[in-house]
């Protein structure tokens, strides 16, 4: 297989609904789950568990890796090792998905939230010190889209403060800050493999570190807290965490194609940028001097002067056949938080502005040109249409 081939274009391309991502299987995850099925290591142990943990750690630039059920339970655990006392604080984006903010209040903490910047659409890293008290932990980065957040003043505030960073790299497989990846900037790190990732397992994820205490409390928490030395008595609440060998299969096949992903990306990124740039109305996503964005989703900003709102934009491109995604509603917008008493009247204009024009367009890895066109072509139609009333 040509692993530096793009998908190609395909006549039912123009007959299909463009999704808005697909995975895109290289072959050697075929090879790899068969290899568990009939060597009957389909559950949470098997040789792929640990190749998967090593290699995505050393990828990233950690020790080590613990690999578990998805992203979500990955943030869960991070957030459990630092055994926050009730009302201890994680200071987080208000523009993110509810995962961040439930792994703290799971953990007994409260979630304290900075906006986002306008331009990267990441935490603005400005807010953050100012959000500071005597209850305040961690800070939890969330690299956005696959542009990284300013990791060096997050980093620097946290040792100030003496605080431990907890950097959320779900959407940001091998995106880079000053030359490093992201995965490999903070104390803990958690990652989603989910289908739309850009290495995914299915479901899955993965919590890094290179502190061996963290280590060995996330290897604990993920398997129930079992004991070596006597299995079934336990000092400790755990949870059943693990990623299965199948899962872990597919990731070590899908590791071994990282670089053509990331190339794909890049050239969506490019066939996208050349024909949305010259319309008026849209902001494009950015990319900082400092940053490697790896594009995981090809978001876009509505204009307010097109008064037309994100939800109501898809709509029309939907009548086109093109699928889309809202982007997320803030932490302090969302019912479920309102109800509980959560982010009573706190307001973050910028979160509350992507929120509201928002929207990412089809960016999987099967993605191919004759589909970008039809995207581009739907898009500035509706554009010139709204523009025309």
């Amino acid at each position: 297989m040509n692993i530096n081939a793009r998908p190609q274009n395909n006549e039912s391309d123009i007959m299909k609904i463009v999704q808005v991502s697909e995975p895109r299987i290289y072959g050697e995850e075929i090879t790899n789950v068969i290899e568990c099925l009939t060597g009957g290591w389909i559950s949470s142990q098997g040789r792929f568990i640990e190749e998967f943990e090593h290699k995505w750690s050393a990828y990233c630039g950690m020790r080590y890796g613990v690999a578990v059920c998805n992203g979500t339970v990955a943030l869960q655990l991070a957030v459990k090792c630092l055994d926050l006392k009730p009302g201890e604080e994680v200071i987080m984006p208000a523009y993110t998905i509810i995962s961040c903010a439930l792994a703290v209040i799971y953990n007994g903490g409260i979630p304290v939230l900075v906006d986002a910047d306008p331009k990267t659409w990441c935490m603005d890293v400005s807010q953050i010190e100012a959000k500071i008290t005597p209850r305040t932990r961690a800070i939890m980065p969330v690299h956005i889209f696959g542009h990284p957040v300013d990791m060096d003043v997050v980093n620097q505030i946290a040792r100030k403060h003496e605080l431990v960073v907890i950097e959320d790299a779900a959407e940001a497989h091998g995106a880079g800050y000053k030359g490093k990846r992201c995965g490999g900037l903070g104390d803990i790190s958690c990652f989603s493999f989910y289908a739309n990732k850009i290495i995914t397992t299915g479901e899955g994820g993965m919590v890094l570190t290179s502190d061996q205490k963290y280590y060995e409390r996330l290897l604990s928490l993920r398997n129930l807290c079992f004991r070596t030395e006597k299995r079934f008595s336990h000092v400790e609440l755990g949870h059943n965490f693990r990623m299965t060998n199948l899962q872990a299969a597919i990731g070590v096949g899908q590791l071994e194609h990282i670089n053509d992903a990331l190339d794909h990306k890049l050239w969506m990124k490019a066939a996208y940028e050349s024909r949305l740039k010259k319309l008026v109305g849209l902001q494009l996503p950015t990319e900082k001097p400092w940053a490697r964005n790896v594009y995981w989703m090809y978001g876009v900003v509505l204009d307010k002067s097109l008064d037309i709102d994100a939800a109501k934009f898809a709509e029309r491109l939907l009548v086109h056949g093109i699928m889309t995604r809202p982007f997320f509603v803030g932490m302090h917008e969302q019912p479920v938080f309102k109800k509980r008493g959560i982010f009573v009247d706190e307001k973050y204009p910028v979160s509350e502005r992507i929120a509201s024009y928002g929207l990412y367009l089809p960016s999987g890895l099967t993605l191919t040109q004759n589909q970008i066109d039809r995207v581009c072509d739907a898009v500035e139609h509706e554009l010139v249409i709204l523009k025309g009333n």
